[in-house]
């Protein structure tokens, strides 16, 4: 059988998964009559939520008598990884490019990875049909990005083909519209070139992907490289970074990708995309060989993170009472279960047995793994980011992050104002009707935080990406925060007349009713500095007359703080308590006296 191994890559909301949608509709994966969801590759429910694709995923269509297995890979910075480890399961790439945004950061970080291996680029201007779309500055911008990415002579004489992935239409030609994705079928089987196809030569296939099935275990996903696998046949895992290892194991089921099912099979040969069970411990880099032949391949190196936090036990009063899974045991096991198939997160153990030091590629990244975390039962407490400097040459460096932001015309000076504040510099300024793009470089630090303070000031109409660039020499202390927190005097419950006195002290996160204990964060002071309150503070009844007018007290609405808005909020003596029913900021120091005696320097 004929073969094509592609993947489409982009930055966010470029229109990846939704131009996969329409390939395998067209490519007669759905019935005529069949409802089918949006984004249906976005199968986890946390993807479906934040509409953004967080594992690369692999699906295949036919066209023309030909398999094309294409792989749907994450857009966002933070999940790099994903993308960097399934370009070596194929030959070449779809770079996906909005008619409007043009190349954003990670259309840049992914393209590069794509050219180094010497992939063959199929560019596709998508949303062609956006009111704003400027077709033709953006073609410009797509070759010169190439060109300082040092593309190859046929890099970039790449085809271009212009289409709108929500119609499922494509053409050659950015004046027409086109009627269905032929001319994109057609343009990805003459330009990308079919896989090797050796089957004379011993069965070697390197692990880019591990999936896990509670009844058979770990999967193996791959493309073979070489030679033909069947059922039941003995084999050997290897790794190249790890000469010793010689694990023998029989290839117990084999599927390969048709549409959005794992089709079982008998035997499949070079060039196939497979998955392979019944090997105990594979991990991702390894290579499975005839026993016969044993040649590890060369895994791509995937960029080390930038970030880190730690996860611990959670220590507070209510502990235990709300997770499933409350133990340093069970929290190890998870953390080092999960950089089985992400490998871009590092898990270090520490000095105490009860916390792990997790890192990975962003705030977004880490995030993902804590709500993934807490919906399976997990309770734990974790740290506020911070950056993993470097010492190079001597100096002490930090990562730096490449920051494009596209903003109104009359947002322009606040924005230039706020990331200056954070160290961060202005690169180049674009106008772009009556919006302008800027870009800078800034400290990944830098960037703590900032998020809900940019919708804020850009009125929700800003868009903004970045993707780490370099270490460069430390930019020099940065303020993480420039309010206060509330914090909890006593243990108990928050009642109206406690918080009503408070309120007018800062912003409230509890309402009546809400269980907090002594340390706990409720609110935040504008002023830069902790404010400690009594929000369980009853109304002294000193006659009848009193008792109902509690009633009529007017209470503000309480912030309610997703995942994220926590992490930017934490300072560096606060803690995340999260549990599968509540998310609670803290202090490290619980003790009010304790907290007070470390702020100001007393013994004890």
């Amino acid at each position: 059988m004929e073969l094509r191994n592609i993947a489409i890559i982009a930055h966010v909301d470029h229109g990846k998964t939704t131009l996969v949608n329409e390939m395998l509709k067209q490519g007669g994966v759905f019935r005529e009559n069949q409802a089918v969801n949006d984004r249906v590759m976005d199968s986890g429910a946390l993807e479906r939520e934040r509409g953004i694709t967080i594992l690369a995923k692999n699906t295949a269509v036919h066209y023309g008598g030909v398999k094309i297995n294409i792989v749907d890979t994450p857009g966002h910075a933070d999940f790099g990884g994903e993308v960097e480890r399934v370009l070596k399961m194929v030959n070449g790439v779809v770079l996906l490019v909005d008619a409007a945004e043009g190349p954003m950061p990670q259309t840049r970080f992914v393209l590069q990875h794509a050219l180094a291996l010497g992939h063959r680029v199929v560019v596709v201007i998508n949303k062609i049909d956006r009111p704003d779309a400027r077709i033709h500055e953006v073609i410009d911008e797509v070759l010169e990005l190439l060109l300082e990415l040092d593309a190859t002579d046929e890099q970039l004489d790449s085809p271009m083909v212009f289409c709108s992935a929500r119609k499922g239409v494509a053409s050659y030609s950015p004046e027409q519209e086109g009627e269905d994705l032929r001319p994109l079928f057609e343009t990805i089987l003459d330009y990308i070139p079919a896989p090797e196809q050796d089957t004379a030569s011993p069965f070697q296939m390197l692990v880019s992907s591990v999936d896990y099935n509670e009844y058979v275990g770990r999967i193996a996903i791959g493309r073979i490289e070489r030679g033909v696998i069947r059922q039941n046949q003995e084999i050997v895992v290897c790794n190249a970074q790890k000469p010793e290892m010689e694990n023998k194991a029989k290839a117990v089921s084999l599927y390969v990708f048709d549409g959005l099912n794992r089709v079982p099979v008998t035997e499949s040969s070079a060039g196939d995309i497979i998955a392979l069970s019944g090997i105990g411990d594979v991990t991702i880099g390894d290579t499975i060989c005839a026993t016969e032949r044993k040649e590890p391949l060369d895994f791509v190196e995937i960029s080390a993170p930038t970030m880190e936090m730690t996860f611990s036990v959670n220590d507070r009063p209510f502990a235990g009472t709300e997770g499933k899974f409350v133990t340093s045991r069970n929290l190890r096991d998870r953390l080092f279960r999960e950089t089985l198939k992400d490998v871009s997160l590092h898990v270090s153990e520490t000095d105490s047995t009860d916390s792990f030091n997790v890192a990975g590629r962003g705030e977004m990244h880490l995030s993902i793994l804590i709500e993934t975390m807490r919906r399976e039962g997990y309770e734990f407490q974790v740290s506020p980011p911070r950056v993993l400097n470097k010492k190079i040459d001597g100096v002490l460096c930090e990562p730096i992050e490449k920051l494009v932001i596209d903003v109104p015309d009359d947002c322009v000076g606040v924005v230039i104002e706020k990331l200056g504040v954070r160290k961060g510099e202005l690169a180049e300024m674009n106008p772009m009707g009556s919006r302008t793009r800027l870009s800078f470089t800034i400290p990944s630090r830098g960037l703590f935080g900032y998020r809900s303070e940019f919708l804020s000031d850009t009125r929700g109409e800003g868009i903004m990406a970045s993707v780490f660039d370099s270490y460069q020499p430390f930019k020099g202390e940065l303020k993480r925060r420039s309010t206060g927190s509330l914090i909890a005097f006593e243990t108990g419950e928050a009642v109206a007349y406690g918080i009503f006195n408070v309120q007018d002290r800062g912003t409230m996160f509890i309402s009546p009713g809400v269980k907090v204990y002594a340390g706990m964060i409720v609110g935040v002071s504008p002023k830069n500095e902790d404010i400690t309150v009594n929000v369980c503070k009853k109304k002294q009844l000193t006659n009848m007359r009193a008792a109902g007018s509690d009633e009529a007290l007017r209470l503000v609405t309480p912030r309610n703080m997703s995942l994220e808005q926590c992490l930017e909020f934490l300072a560096d003596d606060e803690l995340l308590e999260v549990t599968p029913k509540n998310l609670r900021l803290r202090k490290s120091i619980l003790d009010h006296s304790l907290r007070m005696k470390a702020v100001h320097g007393k013994k004890q």
